[in-house]
């Protein structure tokens, strides 16, 4: 065996070596540790165990304990260890507002009946349920629903104002003028129903949620002409009788719309 050869030999043995070194160490050495995560409170909340609707009475099977993370739990959340008898406590009361399955429960959203009905149990303290009769035109179409927030229109026609004789009613007054503004609908008199695509209710009944002093408002109007429900955008529907926007249409309002001939005019009613 010549030189060279043995050399490499030599060489070839002893990376050999060290490799079976490395890799013996390599093996001997411990895996780093993982880092553990850090669990994070929790808490258990009262939740909907089913999609509970308006109106519903709820039961306490309705009601399931679900845990929830404590720094996500809102305060007006029930919670077990403050109210472990909450099922039980809660049983009885009605959903003023539709809750979906796996909603937190919150008191403001269920009232108690105490053996009223629905519509005196939801009902706010110092207001009035009046119901007038409506028809798919005077409700827009039928696309007015529960909740939404309407003006009512009071439509009058005096007869011959002028004392001329006319077969025709051509010398006719016709009289408009919006009595009450941002009223909420609490009720329509049939269920909802799917029209061209979108939610409508075609009823003949409209309850209205009203003030005692626009009870009576309502009740002479009612007797003096035709009422129509003007529906309200979303945008507004939340805005207060006492925006600017509302005072300015109770100006504009204490005048009223005239038609005479054919053409519209409007005059101011006296202020007192």
């Amino acid at each position: 065996m010549n030189t060279a050869r043995i050399v490499v030999l030599v060489i070839a043995l002893g990376a050999g070596g060290v490799a079976a070194y490395l890799a013996s160490g390599y093996d001997n050495k411990p895996a780093p540790a993982l880092p553990v995560a850090e669990k994070l409170p929790t808490v258990e909340v009262l939740v909907a165990k089913s999609d509970i609707q308006l109106g519903q009475a709820v039961k306490a099977e309705d009601l399931q304990w679900q845990t929830w993370p404590q720094s996500t739990a809102s305060g007006a959340f029930i919670r077990r260890d403050s109210r472990p008898d909450a099922q039980t406590q809660i049983a009885g009361s009605i959903a003023r507002v539709p809750l979906m399955q796996g909603e937190p429960i919150r008191e403001q959203k269920l009232v108690k009946a105490d053996g009223s009905g629905f519509m005196a149990a939801i009902l706010p303290s110092g207001m009035r349920a009046v119901s007038t009769e409506i028809s798919a035109e005077t409700a827009a179409g039928g696309f007015i629903l529960p909740n939404d927030r309407v003006d009512i229109v009071l439509t009058r026609r005096l007869k011959n104002p002028d004392g001329a004789n006319s077969s025709t009613g051509g010398n006719d007054l016709i009289l408009s003028e919006v009595i009450l503004t941002n009223i909420r609908v609490l009720a329509i008199d049939q269920a909802p129903k799917e029209k061209d695509g979108q939610n409508a209710v075609l009823g003949k009944t409209v309850t209205l949620e009203l003030r005692p002093d626009q009870v009576a408002t309502l009740s002479a109007s009612r007797q003096g002409g035709a009422l129509t429900l003007a529906l309200r955008s979303i945008a507004d529907a939340s805005a207060s009788d006492g925006t600017p926007e509302d005072q300015a249409l109770k100006q504009r309002s204490s005048g009223v719309n005239v038609i005479r001939y054919g053409v519209q005019a409007r005059q101011l009613t006296s202020q007192k």
